[in-house]
C-alpha cells in the first residue's frame, strides 16, 4: 500500500507543478467588456479556434486539472484506509 501511495504522491506533484506552469502560460484576457465580446465573437467563430496556442494551453488545463483531482481523491482514499 506505501507503495501506492508514493507512485499516487508522485503524479500529484507533477500534475500540480505542470497545472502551475500551463495556467502561467496562459495570456491574461484584461481587456474589459468591450474586448470580450468583440475579441470573443471573433475567436468563437474563427476557423482555426482550436489551434491557437491559448486553446491548446486550455485543454492541458483542463486534463491536468482532472489528472490532479483523480490523484488528490485517490491520495485521501489511501490515507484514509492506511
Amino acid at each position: 500500500m506505501q507503495v501506492l501511495q508514493n507512485i499516487v504522491m508522485v503524479l500529484h506533484i507533477i500534475a500540480s507543478l505542470v497545472l502551475i506552469v500551463v495556467v502561467l502560460f496562459q495570456s491574461g484576457k484584461t481587456s474589459g467588456l468591450s474586448g470580450s465580446i468583440a475579441g470573443g465573437a471573433e475567436t468563437f467563430f474563427g476557423k482555426n479556434k482550436g489551434r491557437t496556442i491559448d486553446a491548446l494551453l486550455e485543454k492541458w488545463t483542463a486534463a491536468f486539472a482532472v489528472l490532479f483531482l483523480i490523484t488528490s481523491i485517490a491520495l485521501a482514499v489511501i490515507v484514509a484506509t492506511h
